[in-house]
């Protein structure tokens, strides 16, 4: 007999872990959407808002975005944004904390 409580998907525990961190990234105009995650565990992100174009984007992706995902959903081997900003992108610009 299968148990009626459904355990979560990956999806839903990726998600799970980007509310906790979300309202740091949106107190400084950003934000991240899930775009898929593929059979080797790399979730595959889009960098929304000042996310998009921080020159501190690919810092927060890796030290805070992917570091909260993997301590919640071990099944997870790592985090990737489409589109990082470079540090030299003369249209990046930095979070409000650091104007």
């Amino acid at each position: 007999m299968e148990d009626s409580v459904s355990e979560k998907t990956i999806l839903q525990k990726v998600e799970d872990a980007l509310q906790v961190i979300r309202p740091y990234l949106e107190a400084d105009g950003g934000d991240v959407k899930i775009l898929n995650i593929n059979e080797e565990g790399i979730v595959k992100l889009e960098l929304l808002g000042a996310c998009g174009s921080c020159p501190m984007s690919t810092m927060t992706l890796k030290a805070g975005v992917e570091e909260a995902i993997k301590r919640a959903v071990p099944e997870i081997n790592g985090v990737e944004a489409i589109n990082i900003t470079s540090p030299n992108d003369p249209e990046a610009k930095l979070p409000n904390r650091y104007l």
